[in-house]
Order: structure tokens, then C-alpha cells, then sequence
């Protein structure tokens, strides 16, 4: 299947012919090209990356090289994210939550928006070959094929899975972090990479849970969108659960101080609290609360990575 083919919708239903709004409407050309780029999600990102780097050299690597992967990473997941709308400006002509998007509303033309998203992800594949190595910017771009082609073409519309396989694609970064450091991959950054495979379904259902109307208006399986409440919580705990078994696996193999101990033990518990505590009411207000719990989580998870690495 290639990127440009979608399935069709109503007219009515297209670009330009919308009948509700989006809460993020950009108003000037360049707004709308940096609104491609879903820069508030590629900021997790490199929080993911810049620990793993930090953990790679046993300390603060070079901080040019720290610049040019965070740099490379930005490109690349800009240019993924920006790929994304470009498939799916149909279903997010459908979404009150996307529909502001450049492409839905005709800011900006889809076939530009193309050009961005490639050009991105040329630039970035140049900025990790020449100012790290190979491997980093081979992983970057393998990272935006399954993200493209895995997660938004073959499973996004037709599985309730979609977000539990495509979030591989969102764990790559501690993988480019590493090889960057290091030019190969080891045990602790295929850990790390567990920790946000694992952590990506809750959050994005948590997330979802507060969107589930718009997922279904668009036909998209979101789990919440074709799954009971109870069920979609029952899966987030599990998910939750294995992800703080993953987070403390990393403390024997890369050899944690007691800051990562605690962080991972205590923030650990606290989301997975939170999450069995939605079970008792999941209401879009609590899922959300959910949601903010996910980022705080990882931020201060991926944070203790790196402090615990520098003072030792």
C-alpha cells in the first residue's frame, strides 16, 4: 500500500467541508508546517534520548554529539509525525480534537506537507550519519518506516492493537541515544526500550479515553473506542505493572544507584495506582488525570537515569 492511498470518505466529510473545530488552529504558514511536526510529542522523545546517551559514555558525553542527536532525533520524529497527517487528514477532518490540523483545513497543501515530512527525515538521516555514525541515523530512519508503514498504514485503522505494536516506533530514540554514544546496541538501552513500549499503551488510552467519541466517529479501534471501560483498565494495570518490572530490571543490569531505586520503585507505584484507581471511575476527567500521571512518570524516570548516572 503506498502512503498517499486512503480510504475514502464522504465529501462532506473532507477537508474544507468540516463542520467542527479543533481546539489548535495554527493561522500563519509557518505555524501550521512547525504544527506538522507535533513538537509537545517529539519533546518526550528526546527526554528519552538524552538519558540513554548520558548512561551509553558512563557520564555527560560530548555535547556537541549531544547536540546533533537531539538535533537528527527532532528531524526525524518531526518528519514522521508530519507523514502521519498527511495519511490521516481524512479520519482528522472527522476528530474535534484534530481537526485544526494545516492539512485538514487547507493551510497548508497535502502534497507540501509531503515534501516537508521527506525533506525532515533526508535532513535528519544526514545529520546522524555525519555527526554521530551509521547505526543512529539507520535506527532513526528504520524508527519512521515502522512508525509510517507498520503503525499508521497496516495497523492504526484495522486493530485494537494498533498503539501496543506501533509504539515501538516511540521507543526507538533511547536505541539512536545509544548507538550514537557507542556506535552498537546492548542490554541497557533494549530495557529502557522496554520501559516505553510498555508505557505507551496506557498513556495512549488514557488519553484516548477522553477522545473515545472522535475515535469512533472516525472508525479508528482505539481500545477504548471498541472495548468496555473496565476491560481498557484492566489492560492499562496490566501494562502499567509490566512496565515497572521492566524500569526495575535496569537497576542490576546498568548497575542503578539508590536515586533510580527510589524514582523507579515510588513513581512506578504511583502510576500504577493511578491507573487501578480509574478502574473505580473512568471518567474522561480521571483518565486524563491518568494521562498527566503517564508524563510526569516517564519524565522523572528517564530524569533519575540520567542524575543517577552523573553523581555516581
Amino acid at each position: 500500500m503506498s502512503v498517499g492511498a486512503r480510504p475514502l470518505v464522504p465529501s462532506r466529510m473532507r477537508p474544507g467541508g468540516v463542520a467542527h473545530s479543533s481546539t489548535r488552529r495554527p493561522t500563519s504558514v509557518l505555524g501550521g508546517y512547525v504544527m506538522l511536526m507535533k513538537l509537545r510529542v517529539v519533546e518526550l522523545l528526546l527526554i528519552t534520548t538524552l538519558p540513554a546517551m548520558v548512561l551509553a559514555e558512563g557520564g555527560w558525553p560530548s555535547t556537541k554529539l549531544v547536540l546533533v542527536t537531539l538535533l537528527g532525533g527532532t528531524l526525524a520524529a518531526g518528519g514522521a509525525n508530519a507523514i502521519n497527517m498527511y495519511y490521516d487528514r481524512d479520519i482528522d477532518a472527522l476528530m474535534p480534537r484534530t481537526a485544526g490540523r494545516p492539512l485538514v483545513t487547507g493551510l497548508i497543501k497535502p502534497i507540501h506537507g509531503l515534501i516537508f515530512a521527506i525533506g525532515l527525515e533526508i535532513a535528519a538521516f544526514v545529520v546522524l550519519w555525519a555527526g554521530a555514525n551509521l547505526l543512529a541515523a539507520v535506527l532513526a530512519l528504520s524508527a519512521t518506516l515502522f512508525y509510517v508503514f507498520i503503525y499508521t498504514i497496516l495497523l492504526k485503522r484495522h486493530t485494537k492493537q494498533n498503539i501496543v505494536i506501533g509504539g515501538a516506533a516511540g521507543a526507538m530514540p533511547v536505541l539512536v541515544g545509544w548507538a550514537a554514544v557507542t556506535d552498537s546496541v546492548a542490554w541497557e538501552p533494549w530495557i529502557l526500550f522496554a520501559v516505553i513500549f510498555l508505557w505507551t499503551p496506557p498513556h495512549t488510552w488514557a488519553l484516548a479515553m477522553r477522545h473515545v467519541e472522535g475515535y469512533r466517529a472516525a472508525r479508528v479501534p482505539m481500545l477504548p473506542a471498541v472495548e468496555t471501560a473496565s476491560n481498557t483498565v484492566r489492560w492499562m494495570v496490566a501494562y502499567t505493572v509490566a512496565m515497572v518490572i521492566a524500569s526495575l530490571v535496569l537497576i542490576p543490569v546498568a548497575s542503578m544507584g539508590w536515586l533510580y531505586t527510589a524514582v523507579a520503585v515510588v513513581a512506578g507505584g504511583l502510576f500504577v495506582w493511578s491507573t487501578i484507581d480509574l478502574g473505580g471511575d473512568p471518567s474522561p476527567s480521571r483518565a486524563m488525570r491518568v494521562f498527566g500521571v503517564s508524563i510526569s512518570y516517564i519524565t522523572l524516570l528517564f530524569g533519575a537515569v540520567m542524575v543517577d548516572v552523573l553523581i555516581r
